[in-house]
């Protein structure tokens, strides 16, 4: 998925994307050190939005990964996102150390574990705890500043991006089914002939989304792989997201969407802060830490070794898919259990 920010100036390992080019100096400071990848930055918007409603008058700062910026590009209260890209050595914390250097902050908080906290001058320094697999990351990432209710991932979006989805996804016709067939890793994408047969149960007259519209997400060079689903969806129901739309768009078409089945990847969490029933199909990853959040989300997995077990002679990891235990009927029943259970919920 492509962003294009209208102000971008490049240092070495970092991109500055300023909102505002007029700072009071008496303003309250903000320094949020989050994720690159897309996912993990996604887990971190709650704790984000909870320093953002605590203290509405900050002016906050954003580091994180070039994928992952546009996911703040229209947060209320944003100064400036700073996107690094890793260099060799950890070398990428010396410029955002310059860079960051120059400001006072009131706080830092540091979801990377590095020691640029204690390297700034700053009033108040959080940083992220160790790496807790078996703890849900919204948790881990809430006991960053001790709060005893993890606050779920939340993103903004504009007017632009709720027009761009009603365009994309008009509210006249059949539901959608969102489908993220991708992922950062072979190793965690289920087969693409499992999702076109998944669909055809789901969608069709004995499914739960008899008929429905299928909503296919990806970026632009997925889209090989996701060919086949979209040559069997037939074109009154297809609607072919793949490299097409910026994060905050997918979003938005996310938010219209009444069900969403994916490997786990950014897009799964995304659907997940969209608040819609979100089915994460697992293999290789630990759902324990990156399961959908939320009471709309659920999980299936395959079986898989450990990635010791798994690892070549050469010391690679698997470079196939390791989610071939995972079956159609497998996924079907979960999904079949997620719907039930989302419409319970809106009876109660």
């Amino acid at each position: 998925m492509l962003f294009h920010h209208p102000m971008s100036v490049s240092q070495d390992h970092l991109k500055i994307q300023t909102e505002f080019s007029y700072v009071s100096m008496c303003l309250m400071k903000i320094l949020f050190i989050t994720s690159t990848r897309i996912g993990d930055a996604v887990l971190s918007t709650g704790l984000l939005d909870y320093l953002v409603r605590v203290h509405p008058e900050a002016r906050v700062t954003v580091v994180c990964g070039s994928s992952a910026a546009p996911l703040f590009s229209a947060m209320p209260s944003l100064e400036q996102i700073i996107a690094v890209t890793k260099g060799r050595y950890a070398s990428h914390w010396i410029p955002l150390w310059a860079h960051c250097i120059r400001t006072r902050w009131d706080i830092v908080v540091d979801l990377r574990r590095s020691v640029l906290p204690w390297l700034l001058l700053a009033g108040k320094r959080h940083r992220l705890g160790s790496n807790r697999m078996l703890v849900h990351r919204v948790r881990q990432i809430a006991d960053v500043l001790a709060l005893p209710v993890p606050p779920a991932p939340r993103l903004w979006i504009t007017a632009r991006h709720h027009q761009a989805a009603d365009r994309l996804l008009p509210s006249q016709g059949p539901p959608v089914l969102g489908i993220g067939p991708t992922a950062n890793w072979h190793a965690k994408i289920w087969r693409v002939t499992n999702f076109v047969a998944l669909i055809d149960r789901l969608t069709g007259k004995d499914g739960i989304l008899p008929a429905a519209r299928v909503a296919v997400f990806g970026a632009h060079d997925e889209r090989d792989n996701i060919q086949p689903i979209l040559e069997y969806l037939t074109s009154d129901r297809c609607i072919d997201l793949v490299g097409t739309v910026d994060l905050l768009t997918a979003y938005a078409c996310l938010q219209r969407c009444v069900f969403y089945i994916g490997n786990d990847s950014g897009l799964m969490h995304l659907a997940a802060a969209a608040n819609i029933p979100t089915l994460g199909l697992f293999g290789p990853s630990q759902d324990r830490h990156y399961a959908p959040w939320g009471q709309k989300g659920a999980v299936v997995r395959a079986v898989v070794p450990s990635l010791r077990a798994l690892r070549s002679k050469d010391g690679r990891t698997s470079s196939d898919t390791l989610m071939d235990s995972l079956t159609v009927e497998m996924a079907e029943t979960a999904a079949r259990r997620l719907w039930a259970e989302s419409q319970d919920g809106k009876q109660q």
